[in-house]
């Protein structure tokens, strides 16, 4: 009987810096992220995705309410000091990034 090696699927990972207040006081302005590929979508995860009116410009915030298949509402821990869902709708999370690991301000 033969037997295979288990291929290990490779996980892309990422690195992120947090720029605004929007997220306060879970997440300071200069404090990085490490985010992976994950399709396992949970409500309060942090997740970083693509502005769906500003292309190029990403942004993290925390998942709110399910939508539809792919389509969550995200939600600013600060919401007075940046938008979220509220200004621009549910966004399809089907490339976003989801946040495994906060990296102190003074290790940056």
């Amino acid at each position: 009987m033969a037997t295979h090696p288990r291929r290990r699927k490779i996980t892309p990972v990422k690195r992120f810096v947090v720029e605004d207040h929007s997220m306060e006081p879970t997440l300071l302005p200069g404090q990085g992220l490490i985010a992976i590929r994950s399709r396992k979508l949970r409500r309060n995860q942090l997740r970083v995705v693509e502005h769906p009116d500003r292309p190029g410009f990403w942004i993290v915030k925390r998942l709110g309410d399910h939508v539809d298949h792919a389509s969550w509402m995200l939600l600013a821990d600060n919401s007075s000091a940046g938008q979220d869902s509220r200004h621009f709708g549910p966004v399809d999370l089907t490339e976003s990034w989801r946040v495994v690991l906060k990296i102190p301000q003074r290790w940056m």
